[in-house]
Protein backbone atom coordinates (compact mmCIF):
# COMPACT_ATOMS: atom_id res chain seq x y z
CA UNK A 1 0.00 0.00 0.00
CA UNK A 2 3.04 2.21 -0.43
CA UNK A 3 1.49 3.53 -3.64
CA UNK A 4 -1.39 5.03 -1.62
CA UNK A 5 1.07 7.04 0.46
CA UNK A 6 2.75 8.29 -2.70
CA UNK A 7 -0.66 9.15 -4.13
CA UNK A 8 -1.59 11.10 -1.01
CA UNK A 9 1.67 13.07 -1.33
CA UNK A 10 0.89 13.82 -4.98
CA UNK A 11 -2.60 14.99 -4.00
CA UNK A 12 -1.11 17.31 -1.37
CA UNK A 13 1.22 18.79 -3.99
CA UNK A 14 -1.65 19.28 -6.43
CA UNK A 15 -3.70 20.96 -3.72
CA UNK A 16 -0.84 23.28 -2.73
CA UNK A 17 -0.27 24.24 -6.36
CA UNK A 18 -3.99 24.93 -6.79
CA UNK A 19 -4.01 27.20 -3.72
CA UNK A 20 -1.00 29.09 -5.10
CA UNK A 21 -2.73 29.55 -8.45
CA UNK A 22 -5.84 30.89 -6.73
CA UNK A 23 -3.73 33.39 -4.79
CA UNK A 24 -2.77 35.11 -8.02
CA UNK A 25 -6.40 35.60 -9.09
CA UNK A 26 -7.56 39.09 -8.25
CA UNK A 27 -10.45 39.52 -5.84
CA UNK A 28 -11.87 42.58 -4.13
CA UNK A 29 -9.20 42.25 -1.46
CA UNK A 30 -5.63 43.30 -2.16
CA UNK A 31 -2.96 40.64 -1.71
CA UNK A 32 0.82 40.82 -2.19
CA UNK A 33 0.64 37.71 -4.40
CA UNK A 34 -1.08 39.83 -7.02
CA UNK A 35 2.10 41.81 -7.77
CA UNK A 36 5.04 40.04 -6.15
CA UNK A 37 6.01 37.91 -9.15
CA UNK A 38 5.67 40.68 -11.76
CA UNK A 39 9.07 41.34 -13.30
CA UNK A 40 10.33 44.91 -13.38
CA UNK A 41 13.43 46.28 -15.03
CA UNK A 42 16.10 47.54 -12.67
CA UNK A 43 19.80 48.12 -13.34
CA UNK A 44 19.57 46.44 -16.73
CA UNK A 45 17.96 43.19 -15.56
CA UNK A 46 14.45 41.90 -14.95
CA UNK A 47 13.68 41.13 -11.31
CA UNK A 48 10.50 40.14 -9.52
CA UNK A 49 8.98 43.00 -7.54
CA UNK A 50 9.42 41.10 -4.27
CA UNK A 51 13.17 41.14 -4.98
CA UNK A 52 13.14 44.92 -5.43
CA UNK A 53 10.78 46.10 -2.71
CA UNK A 54 8.68 45.30 0.30
CA UNK A 55 4.98 44.86 -0.36
CA UNK A 56 2.26 45.77 2.12
CA UNK A 57 -1.51 46.11 2.09
CA UNK A 58 -3.45 49.27 2.84
CA UNK A 59 -7.15 48.40 3.20
CA UNK A 60 -9.61 48.55 1.58
CA UNK A 61 -8.11 48.24 -1.94
CA UNK A 62 -4.49 49.39 -2.06
CA UNK A 63 -1.15 47.66 -2.26
CA UNK A 64 1.88 49.68 -1.21
CA UNK A 65 5.21 48.78 -2.84
CA UNK A 66 8.23 50.32 -1.10
CA UNK A 67 11.32 49.91 -3.29
CA UNK A 68 14.62 49.51 -1.49
CA UNK A 69 16.13 51.86 -4.06
CA UNK A 70 14.25 54.90 -5.29
CA UNK A 71 15.62 54.20 -8.79
CA UNK A 72 13.43 51.07 -8.98
CA UNK A 73 10.07 52.86 -8.54
CA UNK A 74 9.54 53.96 -12.18
CA UNK A 75 10.36 50.47 -13.46
CA UNK A 76 7.90 48.94 -10.98
CA UNK A 77 5.11 51.30 -12.08
CA UNK A 78 5.79 50.46 -15.72
CA UNK A 79 5.86 46.70 -15.01
CA UNK A 80 2.58 46.72 -13.02
CA UNK A 81 0.85 48.67 -15.79
CA UNK A 82 2.26 46.34 -18.46
CA UNK A 83 1.16 43.23 -16.51
CA UNK A 84 -2.42 44.08 -17.51
CA UNK A 85 -4.01 42.77 -14.31
CA UNK A 86 -6.66 45.48 -14.15
CA UNK A 87 -5.08 47.71 -11.52
CA UNK A 88 -3.69 51.23 -11.49
CA UNK A 89 -0.16 52.01 -10.32
CA UNK A 90 1.06 55.47 -9.30
CA UNK A 91 4.41 56.58 -7.93
CA UNK A 92 4.07 58.74 -4.82
CA UNK A 93 7.50 59.87 -3.77
CA UNK A 94 9.55 56.75 -3.02
CA UNK A 95 6.58 54.36 -2.91
CA UNK A 96 4.31 52.89 -5.55
CA UNK A 97 0.59 52.70 -4.77
CA UNK A 98 -1.37 50.04 -6.62
CA UNK A 99 -5.12 50.56 -6.46
CA UNK A 100 -7.62 47.81 -7.22
CA UNK A 101 -10.82 49.14 -8.78
CA UNK A 102 -14.17 47.79 -7.60
CA UNK A 103 -15.08 44.56 -9.38
CA UNK A 104 -18.06 44.75 -11.72
CA UNK A 105 -20.66 41.98 -11.69
CA UNK A 106 -19.56 40.93 -15.17
CA UNK A 107 -15.92 40.65 -14.06
CA UNK A 108 -16.98 38.64 -11.00
CA UNK A 109 -18.75 36.14 -13.23
CA UNK A 110 -15.65 35.88 -15.45
CA UNK A 111 -13.48 35.25 -12.39
CA UNK A 112 -15.84 32.57 -11.10
CA UNK A 113 -15.71 30.81 -14.48
CA UNK A 114 -11.90 31.02 -14.42
CA UNK A 115 -11.76 29.58 -10.90
CA UNK A 116 -14.06 26.71 -11.84
CA UNK A 117 -11.88 25.96 -14.87
CA UNK A 118 -8.75 25.95 -12.69
CA UNK A 119 -10.43 23.60 -10.21
CA UNK A 120 -11.48 21.25 -12.99
CA UNK A 121 -7.95 21.16 -14.41
CA UNK A 122 -6.66 20.22 -10.95
CA UNK A 123 -9.31 17.52 -10.64
CA UNK A 124 -8.32 16.11 -14.03
CA UNK A 125 -4.72 15.82 -12.84
CA UNK A 126 -6.02 14.10 -9.71
CA UNK A 127 -8.04 11.62 -11.78
CA UNK A 128 -4.99 10.74 -13.83
CA UNK A 129 -3.05 9.99 -10.64
CA UNK A 130 -6.01 8.04 -9.26
CA UNK A 131 -6.23 5.91 -12.41
CA UNK A 132 -2.53 5.06 -12.13
CA UNK A 133 -3.02 4.00 -8.51
CA UNK A 134 -6.12 2.02 -9.48
CA UNK A 135 -4.03 -0.03 -11.90
CA UNK A 136 -1.72 -0.95 -9.02
CA UNK A 137 -4.70 -1.79 -6.79
CA UNK A 138 -6.10 -4.13 -9.44
CA UNK A 139 -2.79 -6.02 -9.49
CA UNK A 140 -3.29 -7.02 -5.83
CA UNK A 141 -3.79 -10.77 -5.55
CA UNK A 142 -5.42 -10.83 -2.10
CA UNK A 143 -9.10 -9.87 -2.49
CA UNK A 144 -9.31 -8.41 1.03
CA UNK A 145 -6.21 -6.32 0.40
CA UNK A 146 -7.63 -5.16 -2.94
CA UNK A 147 -10.94 -4.19 -1.29
CA UNK A 148 -9.20 -2.22 1.49
CA UNK A 149 -6.94 -0.49 -1.02
CA UNK A 150 -9.94 0.56 -3.14
CA UNK A 151 -11.66 1.92 -0.02
CA UNK A 152 -8.55 3.88 0.97
CA UNK A 153 -8.18 5.20 -2.56
CA UNK A 154 -11.78 6.43 -2.57
CA UNK A 155 -11.29 8.12 0.82
CA UNK A 156 -8.23 9.94 -0.53
CA UNK A 157 -10.12 11.11 -3.61
CA UNK A 158 -13.09 12.29 -1.52
CA UNK A 159 -10.83 14.16 0.89
CA UNK A 160 -9.00 15.85 -2.00
CA UNK A 161 -12.26 16.88 -3.68
CA UNK A 162 -13.62 18.30 -0.41
CA UNK A 163 -10.44 20.33 0.05
CA UNK A 164 -10.64 21.72 -3.49
CA UNK A 165 -14.33 22.59 -2.99
CA UNK A 166 -13.58 24.29 0.32
CA UNK A 167 -10.77 26.43 -1.12
CA UNK A 168 -12.93 27.29 -4.13
CA UNK A 169 -15.88 28.29 -1.94
CA UNK A 170 -13.63 30.57 0.13
CA UNK A 171 -12.36 32.26 -3.04
CA UNK A 172 -15.93 32.68 -4.33
CA UNK A 173 -16.84 34.48 -1.08
CA UNK A 174 -13.81 36.77 -1.46
CA UNK A 175 -14.87 37.70 -4.98
CA UNK A 176 -18.47 38.33 -3.95
CA UNK A 177 -17.62 40.54 -0.96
Amino acid sequence: MEYLKRLEEKFKNLSARFKDELGSVRTNRPTPKLVESIRAEYAGSLLAINQLASISIEPPRSIIISPWSSDAAPGIVKAVEAANIGVGAVQQGNVVRVTLPELTEERRQELIKLLKKMAEETRIKMRIERDEANKLVNKETDKDQKFRAKEELQKLVDKFNEEIDSVLETKFREISS
